[in-house]
């Protein structure tokens, strides 16, 4: 069984990354944590214990979610939950014994810093991300 934390991150897609983190920061109170713009076109701020990471569109990453945010494209590319610590086949027996495909496992950077996680859709066709909530005691991965 899954066993949700919190929310660890959302991914927005913008047109506007200077106008977003302006928003988030000096109206929200969010923290810029990590910026990537020449890799990814991302830049991550931090909200409380979570992580709102905004990814411009023009990046090889926006492309990847479609046209620009309009009323017909989405804004969100996803957003991850983190969960309790649960082996790598326990989680695809649960999802697979729901009906539910799941890609590959990847160490991927989120709240806590970087750890696993898997990409899953809910019947919508939302992408949510499950990433797995680090292990303390076992160091970095």
């Amino acid at each position: 069984m899954i066993r949700v934390r919190m929310i660890d991150h959302i991914v927005l897609r913008t047109s506007q990354t200077e106008a977003m983190v302006k928003f988030y920061s000096q109206v929200l109170g969010c923290r810029l944590e990590r910026s990537l713009p020449a890799e990814t076109g991302l830049v991550q701020l931090r909200a409380g214990k979570s992580l709102i990471d905004l990814v411009a569109i023009e990046s090889d990453l926006g492309r990847a979610g479609g046209g620009p945010p309009s009323a017909t494209e989405n804004n969100m590319d996803h957003f991850c939950l983190q969960i309790e610590t649960i082996s790598e086949r326990r989680l695809r027996q649960w999802l697979h014994s729901h009906g539910v495909d799941a890609d590959r496992f990847e160490v991927r950077y989120g709240a806590q810093g970087f750890g696993p996680s898997v990409y899953i859709r809910d019947p919508d066709g939302n992408t949510v991300e499950l990433r797995c909530e680090l292990d303390e005691s076992r160091g970095p991965p």
